[in-house]
């Protein structure tokens, strides 16, 4: 996720404020603020471009939800942040929490790619908010660094992390048969999709 910026209004929106005066805005709801995000990296970009592509038309192919990218929010409790996943993923079983401007609960899946200014907002605070707020699975990717951090819920709020195989394939708890090589997420520019696709058998 890119670098936040805080706007200078300082009066706190409710919620419904928020998603009717940013509709279409790069931002997320934090404690009642509106945290406006600058524009993406084109690294950034490129990373979560190739990871929504291969996530959508795989789900697609195998019927299992919908995959969205930002900007889209999802607000996973009451008293949690209003977040705008880089992308995130629902299953056919809970698309009803799936609302014309927000998703209205956990998604199945989140990514989030990290930018050097988000580094303590993805790892640390929606880290905790994720888990808090029953997000299933929530990849952490970082192509600066080259490291991939995954986080399952393992028990009611609480995330237990995994890690890829010797042969540095991951396979994903939340998307039923999906499983990425992490070297994919290094490669710049990233695979080639259709080469992807054909080796998860799904065109």
């Amino acid at each position: 996720m890119a670098r936040a910026v805080q706007t200078t209004e300082r009066r706190t929106v409710s919620y419904e404020e928020f998603l009717t005066a940013c509709e279409g805005i790069h931002a997320e709801w934090v404690d009642g603020h509106v945290v406006r995000m600058p524009p993406a990296s084109q690294r950034h970009q490129q990373v979560r471009d190739f990871l929504f592509t291969v996530l959508q038309v795989y789900v697609e192919q195998r019927d299992l939800g919908r995959v969205i990218s930002a900007p889209f929010q999802m607000k996973t409790g009451a008293h949690l942040a209003g977040r705008e996943p880089d992308i995130l993923f629902v299953a056919d079983e809970h698309l009803a929490r799936l609302k014309a401007t927000y998703l209205d609960g956990p998604a199945d899946l989140v990514v989030e790619v990290v930018s050097p200014e988000s580094q303590q907002r993805d790892r640390r605070d929606k880290l905790a908010e994720y888990e808090q707020g029953g997000v299933g699975e929530y990849w952490i990717v970082d192509p600066d660094e080259r490291q991939a951090d995954f986080y399952v819920l393992a028990a009611p709020g609480r995330y237990e992390a995994r890690r890829a195989d010797a042969r540095g394939i991951y396979r994903s708890q939340a998307v039923s048969g999906l499983w990425v090589e992490e070297t994919w997420l290094w490669q710049d520019p990233p695979p080639k999709v259709v080469a992807v696709l054909r080796r998860l058998g799904v065109v």
